[in-house]
Formats: C-alpha cells, sequence, structure tokens
C-alpha cells in the first residue's frame, strides 16, 4: 500500500504549481510557495527513509546526482535575492539625494543580477519520469521541476517590479511632482525589498531541505 504522504505531497505540488501559475501570482505568493516546497521536502524525506534501495536503485542514484543541480540553483537563487535586495537598499539611499545617474545605475545592477539569474536558471535540468521509474522517483522529479518553476516565476515578477521605476524621465517634469514621483518610488521599493527578503527567507528554508533530502538519499543507497 502507498505511504499516505504521496497523495499529500502530489496534491500538495499541484496546489503549488497552479498559485505561480496565476496570472495574479504576486511575489508573496511566490515566497509562499517556495516555504511550501519546503514542507514538501520534509514529506519525501520521511518517503525516503523507509524506502529500500532495492527497487529503483538506480534511478534514486540518478535522482541523487541532479538533487545536487537543484541545491546549487537554490544556493545562487538564494545569493541573488541577498544582492537584490542590497541592491535596493542602495537605491533607495540614493533616490533620497535625487541623484539620477547613481539611481540609472543602480537600476541597471538590479536589471543585471535578474538576467544573470535567469541565465542559470535555465541550464537547470528538467527530465520527465515515466510510470516505470517508481513514485518515489517521479515526486522527486516532479518537486524538482517545480522548484525551478517557483524560482523562475520570482524572477519574472521582481523584473516587472523593476520595470515600474523610470527614473530617467524624472528630469522631464516639474521639481513639485518629481518630489511626489520620489516619494511613490521610495514606499514601491521598501514594498520590493520586504517582498525580496521573503522570497530570501524562502530560499533559505528550502535548501535547508534539499540538504536534507540528498544526505537521506545518500543514506538510502549506502544501506
Amino acid at each position: 500500500m502507498p505511504h499516505p504522504n504521496y497523495i499529500k505531497i502530489e496534491e500538495e505540488l499541484r496546489n503549488i504549481c497552479s498559485g505561480i501559475s496565476s496570472p495574479s501570482a504576486t511575489i508573496e505568493m511566490v515566497s509562499d510557495a517556495l516555504r511550501r516546497l519546503g514542507g514538501v521536502y520534509n514529506c519525501i524525506n520521511e518517503i525516503i527513509s523507509l524506502h529500500s534501495n532495492q527497487a529503483h536503485g538506480k534511478k534514486l542514484e540518478e535522482e541523487m546526482e541532479r538533487s545536487l543541480e537543484v541545491l546549487d540553483l537554490c544556493s545562487a537563487m538564494q545569493e541573488m535575492f541577498t544582492d537584490l535586495k542590497m541592491t535596493i537598499q542602495e537605491l533607495q539611499m540614493v533616490l533620497n539625494r535625487e541623484d539620477h545617474a547613481v539611481v540609472q545605475v543602480k537600476a541597471q545592477s538590479y536589471i543585471r543580477l535578474v538576467k544573470k539569474a535567469k541565465h542559470h536558471l535555465k541550464k537547470a535540468s528538467n527530465k520527465s519520469t515515466s510510470d516505470e521509474d517508481g513514485r518515489l522517483v517521479s515526486l522527486l522529479t516532479t518537486a524538482r521541476g517545480i522548484t525551478a518553476s517557483v524560482l523562475k516565476s520570482a524572477l519574472e515578477l521582481l523584473s516587472k517590479q523593476i520595470s515600474t521605476c523610470n527614473p530617467s524621465k524624472w528630469s522631464l517634469i516639474s521639481k513639485s511632482f518629481q518630489k511626489a514621483k520620489v516619494s511613490c518610488e521610495e514606499v514601491q521599493l521598501q514594498a520590493l525589498e520586504l517582498g525580496i527578503v521573503g522570497l530570501e527567507s524562502g530560499a533559505e528554508n528550502l535548501f535547508r531541505r534539499l540538504i536534507q533530502t540528498r544526505a537521506s538519499l545518500l543514506n538510502t543507497l549506502s544501506s
């Protein structure tokens, strides 16, 4: 009889995928998806601890190797979120000084970081599975693919957020309106910073769970 967590995990993965695929998805929703993925991997770890290496041993070995890919990906995204947070903080400081040239430099730095992360994400493997692979391997592969999708959604939303700021045009408008614009941008940047903090926290938590999953796979394969 299948472990009861299989059904729970499969349903949760579908819900996570559905949530981030929605046109109304927000950074907060993606942060929540990262947190929920951490819970998914906790459940998967319970199943791995009860799994015998005699069944689908080779497939589990392959999945263990791919687990390193998603670990590296999550680590890179976590580092990128930290860099983005620092860039947003710097952007807020120069915004108060009304130094438009520096604001442009910081905004471009933010955009370059997001593009770099997107390039890293493209290299992530997204191999499909078949029924013959076994339910555990299928869960691991699906979870890995959805993890990449959640991180991709985060990057797309972060790109949209910074595009709402257009400091290059501020010099063309009146001084009084410019001050109001700066105040509005400050509020937007503060909200963006909070969103990135949530993503950073979610990625950090997920990274710890992924390390545990890899350790569980290693223990199972060496038993």
